[in-house]
């Protein structure tokens, strides 16, 4: 799609401000109120209405909206709408939403009244069909409903103690939405005088905010960040608003129309007929753009917002009317504002288009040696010509040329030259006559005034935008401080080199671009003469990028004198002499500036500074084609209606100036007075002039537009030419040209036009085509393309294609009082009779016998008085000894979880035929082998999977949704412990457990180190373990205490949340980012999912029917599904945390524990399987699997995240302002004392 300049709509206010008389403020209006059946908003300064159901959907940035909110300030909302204090003063929206007038508004008090409605009456139809063809005369558009939502006499905010005056002011406004059963269109209405206020307090700063006019599309909500939506900006400063009600995109008064439905963009109306009264390209009706030099600079100043680029909008064109700064996304840095306005897809390099960009095919290497002379020229720097030793021809260089030039050999070479419509020096070439963008970065060091420190800034964007036709070129570059910015208003020439880039050109007379493309490096230097104070500006202009915007960057460094705060600076037409000679330009002018200051004692002080440029300009020439090098040597480039200015709120500096190029004149009337060279035809912005006898012309439309030239419209090739692209290939149109852009699955061949399939690399090791030996002995690690390595496993030896066992009983590693016996990869020992111990070391006893044992012995043995009773409990031990976790009886079926010391834990039992999921406090043995230190091993980079085992903790790295298993390693280990529940802080990388053999609550680096303890007293069983990243706090339940308790993460601070109406806490989960927190209890009599405010309040049962033994939980914070398994019902469901609807993911797992999500894909542990099992819940459907090497029972599983999730809650800056422990709840926060309050200064409040 098309765009506007950030400078558009300036242009378009000054030039369709249209004359005659004014109507009464309402008459322009659709007609509203009670009385045509409109519901009214309810008073408040954040109201918004119930949901408003459309009988036909709104068609908005290619989706379908069935439902619309209006809300107080300004704006209709395409999604349920957050409250104000989430989204005030930022844009764009993430719920999405048109905006008329978005503001601080309020309506209390009788301050105003917020109507809406949904009408299908032909008079309202035909009124809003009559206002849209006008706007769109090529649109066949019937609409079949409207929505007309009306803000009358309403109030900015205004809190104590504001200014009176401003509270008094009032706004009315209407935006009317059309629809049909294909597309949508909105209308915007200020009436006369209907605007009185165009900014409104902040309730942050104080400061005043001004009001934004746009549409904005909803964010997009992926797993680790949410993409903000496209979104178009038509007016955010007062200047533009204040004249919304003047003027017009299709020719009345106070009406806006754009089409609203495209997917990619949204359209702005074009006036079919400039009116009589104003000339389309008259400077004479802005007085900063005159010639006079008479005209005082005063008056140029308050003018000069409206004089800008206006590139007006036709159908296909986007409105860019924003230089604020873009924000860094997390995956992708700063952007250009450009590319956040209507975020795309980024586009590939290298692809075909019609006209304009050029295309790159891809470089081929050169083996012939090339030779670089290097001349110094006095005073200019160092001039580099290129040249071959050998020849070089199209055939295997046509590559280096345009897709919009003809390539020709030369004896000694080859060049390339524009075809006709095209301006440029081969290489680059761009449509005459089509408006030309210049995107780049800015950097400096400059010294000002007396000032002995520099003011240092980078990465400061710069944006230009050129009328062609008229060699007009707006420049603006944004974040300049303001102890700067007025000083470099004199430096003109950093946006000057790009006017001459595209300076009209006289017949036979050539501008920048034609003579270097675009591809070029600039030095200048300027001299202040009063001082002698200099500065020198390094420029490089890097030719047409793949979005069809010339790429520059560039650089200041020195000393300039100080120019007073709020000062005006008029700098008056001049002219310059260019003098051309191989591969260089220069040029060299002494001028001067006027600086106006600001009013002291009744007088405005005056003062002019005399100053000298001198530059050099480098670049590559094409040496071999004599009718290349025609340029004069010497051409004059004439400069006028310079236009500077600084704006110290946005802190944005401007650079505006017309120019041409041609002989070297003393001003007399000649040739060049021509209006193509003056920029007073009437051409379109998208037209070429063509300069005929004395002042007559003939406007032509540029490639890839038709119309008679005074009116230019888009050629849609795409339409028009189906087969335009390869087959495999869609064509995208675009203002002035189209793109081909090939199918997934292939790629440009080297011809860069026809699309051939991409070669698909096989992954051996999961289709199972690899040669390696068999998974018990080796594994394949796939290495990238078709690669894969083989690696015997630990305990065999060989080179991964043949494995043998490893007999490690020959290297006596077993006690010599113990017998070794060999397995498979592995080995055992075990003591000799007589001797008790692990087999590494063995003592003279036998081995004592445990509780069970015992108990199990006098159980079987009964007693003398008779055989043991049939159906009699026996208790159940395990290999070593203790008691099984859940104990059986064997005639009645039910079963039950035991302690440690064969207690039975209450609330477990359960009916026959189900086991419930007990957890052993006991933990096992030390595997056989050598002893490991408990320690964590550095995480690799990436999202992982991190999940508890008994006596370690391994991790799986996640490629895109899916499992690298053959990357999973053991991540800690802890021996002697039971890890049950397992959380990760993203922001330092540590992991936390909970530990039930010796109960505890653990952490450890996940960048390597030992484990620490943070929690060790007043636990029993502590299983699930939640984290708040931002507000740094840790919850967990305690399945024994039956209660839910919260802390620091260094584990002080402990308080109880709740310890009431609970039976077998286990799985909890924590929403930072909304504070919430959510949990469950598997209560065999009662199981449920609770919910609460993380500070404990507001809690309430989410769940209670059709649930089994809900075992885990997670969380998705992107789309707020709340999922989790169940182990008695065998189902993974999901529920969405606002709408409360529940949805069956899958069905018939088998014992599934815990739970964790990534992207579409949810992960839970199977203890039937001991694997971990990933399901696609877009589809319902079970897609992989992952068992750990040694098959033992896993537990808690989660997903250690990369980045942390973007977004913040009350507690992530200065703890909340809390003494103690901060408590996020949604919106707010509540402080809260710890338990032990004892001798401890604490506050407690919300």
């Amino acid at each position: 799609m098309g765009s506007l300049s950030g400078w558009s709509l300036w242009a378009l206010l000054a030039l369709w401000a249209l004359p005659g008389g004014c109507s009464p403020p309402r008459a322009l209006l659709f007609p509203f109120g009670l009385e045509r059946g409109d519901a009214e908003l309810e008073p408040g300064d954040d109201a918004s209405s119930p949901p408003l159901e459309l009988s036909t959907p709104l068609h908005f940035y290619g989706s379908r909206i069935h439902s619309l909110y209006v809300l107080t300030n300004g704006i209709i909302a395409v999604g349920e709408p957050s409250r104000e204090e989430d989204y005030l003063g930022q844009f764009p929206l993430g719920f999405g939403g048109i905006a008329p007038f978005y503001a601080d508004l309020d309506t209390t008090g009788g301050h105003g009244k917020v109507f809406y409605r949904e009408e299908s009456s032909p008079d309202v139809l035909q009124l809003a069909s009559h206002y849209i063809k006008r706007g769109f005369p090529e649109a066949n558009f019937e609409p079949s409903s409207a929505v007309i939502v009306t803000w009358d006499s309403v109030a900015p905010y205004a809190g104590p103690g504001e200014d009176a005056i401003f509270q008094d002011k009032r706004n009315t406004f209407q935006a009317v939405l059309a629809s049909s059963d294909s597309s949508s269109y909105a209308v915007f209405l200020y009436p006369e005088d209907g605007l009185q206020f165009y900014s409104t307090h902040s309730k942050n700063d104080k400061e005043m905010v001004p009001a934004t006019v746009g549409f904005s599309q909803p964010s997009t909500n992926y797993y680790l960040w949410v993409k903000a939506g496209a979104h178009n900006i038509i007016a955010n400063e007062e200047e533009i608003i204040g004249n919304l009600h003047k003027s017009s995109n299709l020719g009345k008064q106070g009406v806006w129309a754009f089409e609203i439905g495209n997917s990619d963009n949204i359209l702005s109306a074009k006036i079919t007929e400039t009116p009589s009264s104003i000339e389309y390209g008259d400077y004479d009706q802005f007085p900063e753009v005159t010639t006079d030099t008479s005209v005082s600079h005063q008056d140029s100043i308050e003018t000069s917002e409206q004089e800008v680029s206006y590139d007006i909008s036709r159908r296909g064109d986007q409105l860019h009317i924003s230089y604020s700064l873009p924000q860094p996304g997390a995956e992708d840095g700063l952007q250009t504002p450009y590319q956040v306005l209507t975020e795309q897809p980024p586009a590939e390099p290298q692809l075909p288009t019609g006209k304009i960009p050029p295309l790159q095919f891809p470089d081929q290497p050169f083996h012939r040696q090339q030779i670089i002379n290097v001349e110094e020229e006095e005073e200019t720097g160092i001039v580099f010509r290129y040249s071959t030793d050998v020849q070089q021809t199209c055939a295997n260089n046509r590559h280096h040329c345009s897709v919009h030039a003809t390539c020709r050999d030369y004896p000694n070479g080859f060049c390339c030259t524009c075809v006709p419509g095209y301006k440029g020096n081969g290489r680059q070439c761009v449509a005459e006559g089509s408006p030309q963008r210049v995107n780049g970065k800015v950097k400096g060091r400059i010294f000002v005034g007396n000032n002995p420190v520099p003011i240092v800034f980078e990465n400061t964007d710069l944006h230009s935008y050129v009328v062609m036709n008229h060699g007009r070129a707006y420049t603006a570059i944004s974040t300049i401080p303001e102890a700067l910015g007025f000083s470099l208003l004199p430096l003109a020439s950093i946006g000057g080199i790009i006017g001459w880039m595209f300076a009209v050109e006289q017949q036979g007379y050539k501008n920048g671009f034609s003579i270097t493309g675009g591809e070029f490096t600039r030095q200048a230097e300027v001299t202040f003469l009063n001082t002698n104070d200099k500065v020198t500006i390094k420029q490089k202009f890097s030719g047409i990028d793949e979005h069809g915007h010339l790429t520059i960057s560039t650089e200041l460094e020195g000393k300039v004198p100080e120019i007073p705060f709020g000062s005006s600076v008029q700098i008056d037409p001049y002219t310059e002499l260019y003098h051309s000679s191989s591969s260089v330009i220069t040029s060299s002018s002494t001028r001067e500036y006027t600086v106006t200051e600001p009013e002291r004692d009744g007088v405005s002080p005056v003062y002019t500074v005399p100053f000298q440029w001198r530059q050099t300009i480098t670049f590559d020439e094409c040496i071999h084609d004599d009718s290349l090098h025609s340029v004069p040597a010497t051409q004059q480039l004439s400069v006028d209606s310079v236009f500077v200015l600084y704006n110290r709120d946005e802190q944005i500096l401007r650079y505006a100036m017309s120019n041409s190029i041609g002989p070297i004149s003393n001003g007399s009337a000649d040739i060049s007075r021509n209006p193509c060279y003056t920029g007073t035809h009437g051409c379109d912005t998208s037209a070429v002039c063509h300069p005929g006898p004395r002042n007559q012309f003939t406007c032509e439309c540029s490639v890839g537009y038709q119309g008679d030239g005074r009116a230019c419209y888009d050629i849609d090739e795409c339409l028009e030419q189906p087969t335009v692209c390869d087959r495999n290939a869609v064509c995208n149109n675009q203002p002035g040209t189209f793109r081909c852009e090939c199918l997934e699955g292939y790629q440009f061949a080297a011809d860069g036009q026809t699309c051939v399939a991409t070669e698909h690399a096989i992954n051996h090791c999961v289709t199972g085509t690899h040669t390696c030996d068999i998974p018990q002995r080796a594994r394949c690690i796939y290495s990238g393309g078709s690669s894969y390595i083989c690696a015997c496993l630990a305990g065999f030896l060989g080179d991964g294609r043949s494995c043998i066992d490893i007999d490690e009983c020959q290297q006596n590693r077993c006690h010599p009082n113990a017998i070794c016996y060999n397995s498979p990869g592995s080995f055992s020992c075990q003591c000799n009779a007589g001797y008790r111990g692990d087999g590494f070391q063995c003592v003279l006893g036998e081995l004592e016998k445990t509780k069970c044992l015992r108990e199990q012995e006098e159980t079987v043995a009964y007693g003398p008085r008779g055989p043991r009773p049939v159906g009699q409990f026996i208790p159940q031990c395990d290999v070593y000894g203790n008691y099984l976790p859940t104990q059986c009886h064997p005639s009645s079926g039910y079963c039950w979880c035991v302690d440690r010391d064969g207690n039975e834990i209450d609330g477990t039992r359960t009916g026959p035929g189900i086991q419930p999921p007990c957890l052993s406090t006991v933990a096992p043995p030390i595997a056989v082998g050598p002893s490991v230190k408990p320690d964590t091993i550095p995480l690799p980079p990436g999202t992982h999977l991190l999940i508890a085992q008994s006596g370690k903790i391994d991790h799986v790295p996640l490629e895109g949704n899916s499992m690298k298993k053959v990357d999973a390693k053991a991540l800690l280990y802890v021996p002697d412990k039971v890890v049950i529940g397992v959380a990760y802080d993203c922001l330092e990388k540590m992991v936390y457990w909970t530990d039930i053999s010796s109960p505890s609550i653990s952490r450890a680096s996940l960048g390597g180190g030992e484990p620490t303890f943070i929690i060790k007293t007043d636990l029993e069983s502590p299983e699930g373990i939640a984290l708040d990243h931002l507000g740094r706090n840790i919850f967990w339940t305690d399945s024994q205490l039956d209660r839910i308790e919260v802390a620091k993460l260094d584990g002080s601070q402990r308080r109880v949340l709740f310890d009431t109406e609970l039976v077998n806490p286990r799985a909890i989960v924590a929403d930072p980012l909304r504070g919430n927190l959510y949990w469950t209890d598997w209560n065999r009599e009662a199981p449920k999912i609770e919910t609460s405010y993380m500070d404990g309040t507001n809690r309430r049962i989410l769940v209670k029917d059709d649930l089994g033994l809900p075992n885990g939980l997670t969380l998705d914070t992107y789309s707020s599904l709340l999922c989790w398994v169940d182990a008695g019902t065998k189902r993974i469901e999901c529920m969405d945390t606002n709408q409360l609807a529940r949805r069956k993911i899958l069905e018939g797992i088998q014992y599934p524990f815990s739970i964790t999500s990534y992207g579409k894909n949810l992960f839970y542990t199977d203890w039937k399987r001991d694997a971990v099992v990933a399901v696609d819940r877009t589809i319902s459907k079970e897609d992989d699997d992952f068992q750990p090497h040694k098959r033992t029972r896993l537990y808690g599983i989660t997903t250690a995240l990369a980045q942390c999730p973007q977004g913040h809650n009350y507690c992530a800056v200065n703890n909340g302002g809390c003494t103690h422990l901060c408590l996020a709840t949604p919106g707010g926060r509540s402080c809260r004392c710890p338990d032990n309050t004892i001798g401890v200064d604490c506050i407690e409040r919300n």
